[in-house]
């Protein structure tokens, strides 16, 4: 492996384009510093894999690929778990032994940098704070969060449902409470039996799940201002990518919320841009680590809206990169979209061990240089197999690759620096104040305190009854000396006017619904008509009469008979 090696390597990762250079293959143990493996910025948007075994490298190979990007004028958004990716806000160190023993290893240029950045929080802490609202959330992410099984998951459905229909804006926790508990209640079980039912067991599930994240402090992630996605796609005045770093690292009790909000941006992303096709470099390069944290556990529905996510948004412009220690931590239907692969070491410490390698090796193309199989175990700290996309979309060979320093602080920022650019951060400001305007728990309170002052004002009206034995109560608003009721007789008449109150309540909820479906048959009528008068129009122009009158016309217009 030489000659023939180097001249493999050189052909296979030359580029003619823009491109963010990775580090140079390994010949044995030594670098072939004259070759670069690189990556093209056109292919960037194919979304990648970095993978490895804990202390490999991960981390430094997210971090040389955003500030590389970032230079590049690329916007990039990443997950920080423990809080060591803050490093890429300060310049490297020039003088550390390692980067020095890299550099020279690689015949690499090392000129220290700092990079724009941004801090984002789900507590607030951290950064400026993400939120986003219950309704744009929706049922099956938020099931992933609490837990919740598919059936339970499809009753959450049908309560978003409910709201949608009734205009009871789902904001914050509370507004799902809230809704959950009327749903729960005998005045709302006529409404209910339209969309289905839900049993009592089931809407008492999800309010104690509710309960419980609500304990965990998770009600401050949910409500308004909702986050704007469209504020990760920034760059600075000369033209750098700004990098967007959500610290997660006071929330990590909490991991299929962060991992489901990420999620949640990455389909925001999707719904919120327009189609640019393959742009000349990704429009946002979107790296999450710790990826399997997203799909523990998750439900197919769950799974499907991932994949259908990833798989559309490349048309969008955005490259996704998923960080986990073993390409099996991936579902094999999310795992093939990924065409850019950076392989750390794998160690084999247990029969798992070895299978999950052997099913790692069985994803990479061939090669006649070295097997695969021993490499990956073999490969130190900071070196990585890599197979990227060239840009007709072939992969390029794979090259055992000593990857190089990042050319900012390979460390965590001491915590006065962080504060001073969380607190100069320019999204601070933007989503500091929560904001709390009238939704599903304010309207709903408001029915039900008014259905009650109803119930009492009708009981306040009514004539009392003779009471033999002076063995009753008095009614609500009589004088003393008034003649009263018996207690039985008064709870009786107080449950019918709560019946009245809520067959009430049903009655204008239906005349809602009937009038909601009347405008919709309406406008279906008139695109029935307009469409009908279309084809109408057509067949007379085709025909041989419509032909006819036709030409009478033009005769007529230009003078001819």
């Amino acid at each position: 492996m030489t000659q023939s090696f180097h001249d493999a390597m050189a052909q296979g990762y030359a580029l003619n384009e823009p491109a963010i250079p990775i580090g140079s293959p390994i010949d044995g143990d030594a670098a072939l510093g004259d070759v670069r493996v690189q990556v093209s910025l056109g292919v960037l948007n194919r979304h990648g894999l970095i993978a490895g075994a804990t202390g490999t490298g991960k981390t430094k190979t997210i971090q040389l690929l955003a500030g590389e990007l970032s230079k590049a004028g690329v916007p990039v958004f990443v997950t920080d778990i423990k809080g060591d990716v803050t490093g890429l806000g300060a310049p490297g160190d020039a003088t550390n032994p390692r980067v020095v023993e890299r550099c020279q290893q690689l015949a690499w240029t090392f000129a220290p940098s700092a990079h724009p950045v941004e801090f984002l929080s789900l507590s607030g802490k951290l950064g400026a704070q993400i939120r986003a609202t219950t309704h744009s959330f929706g049922p099956v992410l938020l099931g992933k969060v609490l837990g919740l099984n598919d059936t339970q998951t499809s009753i959450l459905s049908i309560v978003f449902k409910y709201c949608d229909d009734n205009q009871l804006p789902l904001l914050d926790l509370a507004d799902l409470r809230t809704t959950l508990n009327y749903l729960g209640s005998d005045a709302a079980k006529a409404t209910l039996a339209d969309y289905g039912g839900i049993a009592p067991a089931s809407l008492g599930v999800i309010n104690r799940a509710l309960i419980t994240l609500e304990q965990q402090g998770a009600d401050a992630f949910f409500g308004e201002p909702e986050f704007d996605v469209n504020d990760l796609i920034r760059t600075t005045s000369d033209g750098q990518g700004i990098i967007s770093i959500l610290e997660l690292s006071d929330v990590m009790d909490k991991p299929a919320l962060f991992g489901t909000f990420v999620l949640w941006m990455l389909a925001q992303l999707y719904h919120a841009l327009p189609e640019i096709g393959d742009p000349v470099k990704p429009r946002l390069a979107f790296f999450f680590d710790e990826a399997h944290l997203l799909f523990d556990d998750a439900s197919k529905a769950l799974l499907d809206e991932i994949e259908q996510t990833v798989r559309l948004i490349r048309s969008k412009g955005v490259g996704v990169f998923f960080a986990t220690q073993t390409p099996t931590d991936i579902p094999a239907s999310v795992l093939a979209q990924l065409g850019n692969r950076f392989q750390h070491a794998l160690r084999a410490f247990t029969p798992q061990d070895a299978d999950d390698i052997k099913k790692t090796v069985q994803t990479f193309p061939m090669t006649s240089f070295f097997d695969v199989g021993q490499r990956i175990q073999q490969l130190g700290t900071g070196e990585a197999l890599v197979t990227v996309l060239s840009p007709n979309g072939v992969p390029t060979p794979l090259a055992p690759t000593r990857v190089g320093p990042p050319d900012s602080l390979m460390a965590a920022l001491d915590p006065a620096t962080f504060q001073q650019l969380v607190a100069t951060g320019s999204l601070s400001a933007k989503y500091s104040a929560t904001v709390d305007r009238q939704s599903a728990h304010e309207i709903i309170t408001a029915r039900i305190q008014a259905a009650q002052q109803a119930v009492s004002a009708a009981a306040q009206a009514t004539v009392p009854a003779a009471v033999a034995g002076g063995t009753g109560v008095e009614v609500p608003g009589a004088t003393p000396g008034q003649v009263t009721m018996t207690q039985a007789e008064y709870n009786r008449q107080v449950r019918d006017q709560e019946r009245a109150a809520a067959q009430a309540q049903r009655a204008a909820d239906q005349e809602q619904r009937a009038e909601q479906r009347a405008k919709a048959q309406a406008a279906a009528a008139q695109k029935r008509q307009e469409t009908q008068i279309l084809r109408t129009g057509t067949r007379l122009v085709t025909s041989s009469v419509g032909q006819s009158l036709i030409r009478g016309v033009f005769g007529t217009l230009f003078g001819k008979h």
